[in-house]
């Protein structure tokens, strides 16, 4: 008998400033979303920023706990949701994180984020925020049907969506920061210069790239 194969996607109460404004606004607990590989909940894999201190530095991201637990906070509140997955669904969903993580073109999605209460979602060329890239593995997975484009979903969405597959909601801590540099501050003159990039980047490709296809 064939060995059954998960994927853990888990929901974070971001204890960051913007998590709280997040809260603020939505109404709803959880404001950060990820992929676990495995039960152990050590490796997340989303789309963030890179450091703590920079939000518009942001991408593609292999996250540890000691990004969501960071100064004086000791724990993190998180639900998880455990999918059992077909082999050939984890080939497609390994592969499509693999593809993402070697090529430097994918950005975030800051737009798509910021006015998901009003537009509900739209693609940039080589852009995800952490919903439409959870989105994306969730389509990819095959375990519930969906209704609407996988970057219209918001987390609260997910989190309805997969309520049947619910595995554990609680805090978690961490034994050591593993992160390296994660805290570094970055000054105001750097995160200026690095949000004007961002947005160099994604107007661009609004203009020129239009609603070019770039599911794997």
């Amino acid at each position: 008998m064939e060995k059954q194969e998960y994927v853990y996607i888990v929901l974070i109460k971001a204890l960051t400033g913007l998590g709280k404004v997040g809260r603020k606004i939505t109404k709803y607990e959880y404001t950060h979303i990820a992929l676990s590989m495995d039960g152990k909940l050590d490796d997340f894999i989303t789309f963030s920023r890179k450091k703590h201190y920079s939000p518009f530095e942001s991408g593609f991201m292999h996250e540890t706990r000691d990004c969501y637990i960071f100064g004086s906070n000791e724990k993190v509140k998180i639900k998880v949701f455990k999918l059992p997955v077909q082999k050939e669904n984890l080939s497609k969903i390994n592969t499509y994180i693999r593809t993402i993580e070697k090529d430097t073109e994918y950005i975030f999605n800051l737009y798509s984020m910021i006015t998901m209460p009003i537009i509900h979602g739209f693609r940039i060329y080589k852009a995800h925020n952490c919903m439409s890239f959870i989105g994306r593995i969730i389509e990819l997975s095959q375990v519930v049907p969906m209704d609407k484009r996988y970057y219209r979903y918001t987390i609260k969405d997910m989190d309805e969506l997969l309520g049947n597959y619910l595995y554990y909601e609680d805090y978690i801590s961490k034994s050591k920061d593993e992160n390296e540099n994660y805290m570094n501050r970055i000054g105001v003159l750097e995160n200026m210069k690095l949000f004007c990039i961002l947005n160099g980047k994604l107007l661009y490709r609004m203009v020129i790239k239009g609603w070019k296809q770039h599911e794997v």
